[in-house]
């Protein structure tokens, strides 16, 4: 019960944020298209590749693949700056999110960077047709990539063009 009032507490907070945006009155992807744009341009089993659907001022709209677990990361600033929402498309994963991002030593300081995990956080397992929705400046890591996750993700409030 409380995975579908997550799944449209989230759809509710995109459509009331993309409705207060100054973009066009909606937003349509069918199906059937973003089913195609996944098999021509995101490699079967890629460490990580990304397929723009939509990028507009306000909201980026992606199809992305990951192979392989990522490393930890918080957009609070920049290009990547907002709040994401991730649609299983297909595959399973384990991800964190919340916590403390933990460097190596000697990684480079920012978002993420090498070998950067998170310590404590919540773990989610996602699989397909689940969503998680990612708050702003949230640190998140898939952790654990089981084969290949593949995901719709919808990011909003970013850094305007």
């Amino acid at each position: 019960m409380s995975k579908y009032l997550f799944l449209c507490s989230g759809f509710i907070t995109l459509a009331t944020v993309l409705a207060a945006q100054t973009t066009p009155p909606a937003v349509y992807k069918n199906g059937a298209d973003l089913m195609a744009l996944i098999k021509s341009k995101l490699p079967a089993t890629p460490d990580q590749a990304d397929a723009p659907v939509d990028n507009q001022s306000a909201y980026r709209i992606n199809i992305v693949r990951r192979g392989k677990p990522g490393v930890a990361m918080a957009h609070a600033t920049g290009p990547a700056k907002g709040t994401e929402v991730h649609y299983i498309i297909d595959g399973a994963a384990t991800v964190i999110t919340g916590g403390t991002i933990v460097r190596p030593e000697g990684a480079p300081q920012g978002r993420g960077g090498a070998g950067a995990t998170i310590q404590g956080g919540e773990t989610h397992h996602l699989t397909k047709g689940d969503v998680l929705v990612i708050p702003a400046g949230t640190p998140h890591w898939y952790k654990e990539v089981e084969g290949s996750v593949t995901y719709l993700e919808v990011r909003f409030d970013v850094d305007k063009k």
